[in-house]
């Protein structure tokens, strides 16, 4: 079975390798409009719009039986979505909130199958507690200056210079990643697709 990553992110390229199977990447450039505001639904609805519009581009020239996999990720805090930081000003202010306190990572999966002419579709999403040590200010300012948060949601990287900082997690590490590989997985071998 043909196998498309829905997404140009070097992380989810490299956790799609962990499963050992063949792949290529498709990026949309469509326009994400988003309904809800909801965390968990909001990454549902981004992760089925890079899912559905990679699967409309590519349609037409697949032979045989494929899939399509999209995903996005939020950071939330107090049910706001924190996205990538506008400014040094800005990660400052989202750091201050995150330290010493836990937030929620959610990251939405929508997988579309195409089997015999026949369209699938699974769609989730997964959440991960994050709780961060209490940062001083002085920890910030160096962390910021890194420039490492400065294209990270919630102006982090958890597998970065930030790892320092994360008293613990409850939940999946790589669904912080941004890519629930494993629920990714089992969701695919529950509809028996074999990917080893």
């Amino acid at each position: 079975m043909n196998i498309i990553l829905a997404s140009g992110s070097p992380r989810r390229r490299e956790l799609m390798e962990r499963l050992g199977v063949a792949f290529k990447v498709v990026v949309s450039d469509k326009e994400e409009i988003i309904k809800s505001e909801i965390p968990s639904e909001v990454v549902k609805e981004l992760s089925e719009m890079k899912a559905e519009a990679v699967f409309e581009d590519v349609k037409g020239s697949q032979k045989g039986d494929f899939l399509v996999i999209g995903a996005d990720t939020v950071v939330s805090c107090d049910g706001k979505i924190l996205g990538k930081p506008k400014d040094a000003g800005d990660a400052a202010k989202m750091l201050h909130n995150l330290s010493g306190r836990a937030h929620e990572v959610y990251t939405g999966v929508t997988i579309i199958i195409c089997r015999n002419g026949v369209m699938e579709k699974i769609q989730f999403a997964e959440c991960t507690k994050v709780f961060v040590y209490p940062m001083l200010d002085s920890e910030i300012v160096k962390y910021i200056a890194s420039g490492e948060p400065m294209d990270k949601a919630g102006a982090y990287a958890i597998q970065g210079l930030f790892a320092p900082y994360i008293e613990r997690i409850e939940g999946d590490y790589y669904n912080i990643v941004g890519f629930p590989i494993a629920r990714i997985f089992q969701e695919l071998k529950k509809i028996q697709i074999v990917l080893a």
